[in-house]
C-alpha cells in the first residue's frame, strides 16, 4: 500500500485573519461598504475582518434591499452591535445608539408625535421610530367625529397610546381617546311633578290575612250572585206556570 505523501515544506497554511484592533460593543467605527447582499452589507472597518450590517439594522424604517440605501465604496459610520470572538465575526448597525425603533415599542405605552398626514379614516403620526403610527377616526375622541381635520391639522403635536404593533409589516395602531379623560355623564332630567296636586302615596302591600280575606269575600259574592240568579229563574218559572193555569180555567 502506497504511503501518503507528506506536504512539501514550502507549502504554508495561512490562518484566518484575526482582528488586530481592540473592539467593544457599542463602539463607533468608520468604514467603507465592500459588498452588498440581499440580507445585508459587509463593511470594512480596518480590522482585518469585515463587519456585517443586517438589512434590519441599516435604517429605522423598513429597507427591502440594502442596495436601495447603500452602494459599494460608500463611507459610513457604524456601531458595533455584537462581537463573536470564537468565530471572529463582527455585527454592526448603522442606527445610532439610543435611537428608538419599532422593536422598542410596547402595547399600552404612551407616546408623543407630530401629525404628518390626514385621511378620511384617520391620521398618521410620526412618533420617532421610523414608522408613522395610525390613529383611526374612532380612536381620536370619545364622541362622534365627522372628519379628522375637524380636530387636528398637519404639524400638530398629539399624545396617544400604543394599541398594537405589527413589526414585520411596520404598522403601529394608536389611540388618542385612550389618554383622554372620560367625559362626565349628562345629568338625567328630573321627573315632572304637579305643584298643585299632592302626590298620592303608594298603598302598602296587603298582608297574607288581608289577601285571604279579600279572596274569601270575592268567592262569597260570586256564590251570592249565582244564588240570586237561580232564585230569579225559579220565581219566573212559577209565574209562567200560574198564568198558564189561569188561561186554561178561562
Amino acid at each position: 500500500m502506497a504511503k501518503a505523501k507528506k506536504p512539501s515544506p514550502e507549502i504554508k497554511v495561512i490562518p484566518p485573519k484575526k482582528i488586530v484592533r481592540k473592539l467593544a460593543v457599542g463602539q463607533e467605527v468608520q468604514g467603507r461598504v465592500r459588498r452588498l447582499a440581499d440580507f445585508g452589507a459587509f463593511i470594512d472597518i480596518g480590522v482585518g475582518t469585515d463587519g456585517l450590517v443586517h438589512v434590519s439594522e441599516i435604517a429605522q424604517r423598513r429597507v427591502n434591499k440594502p442596495s436601495d440605501v447603500l452602494s459599494v465604496g460608500q463611507e459610513v459610520t457604524a456601531w458595533i452591535k455584537n462581537l463573536d470572538k470564537e468565530h471572529n465575526r463582527i455585527s454592526l448597525t448603522l442606527i445610532p445608539p439610543g435611537t428608538r425603533t419599532i422593536r422598542d415599542l410596547k402595547k399600552g405605552e404612551v407616546v408623543k408625535g407630530t401629525v404628518t398626514r390626514i385621511e378620511n379614516y384617520g391620521i398618521f403620526v410620526d412618533i420617532g421610530v421610523g414608522y408613522d403610527g395610525m390613529v383611526h377616526v374612532k380612536e381620536m375622541s370619545h364622541g362622534y367625529l365627522n372628519h379628522p381635520s375637524d380636530m387636528v391639522s398637519i404639524g400638530d403635536e398629539v399624545e396617544a397610546e400604543v394599541l398594537n404593533v405589527r413589526r414585520r409589516r411596520g404598522q403601529i395602531d394608536l389611540s388618542m381617546r385612550a389618554v383622554m379623560p372620560e367625559p362626565e355623564p349628562e345629568p338625567k332630567p328630573e321627573a315632572e311633578t304637579d305643584l298643585f296636586d299632592d302626590e298620592e302615596e303608594e298603598a302598602p302591600a296587603p298582608t297574607t290575612f288581608e289577601y285571604a280575606l279579600k279572596k274569601a269575600q270575592s268567592r262569597r259574592k260570586k256564590k251570592e250572585g249565582k244564588r240570586r240568579k237561580r232564585q230569579w229563574f225559579e220565581e219566573a218559572d212559577d209565574d209562567i206556570i200560574s198564568r198558564t193555569l189561569q188561561l186554561a180555567e178561562e
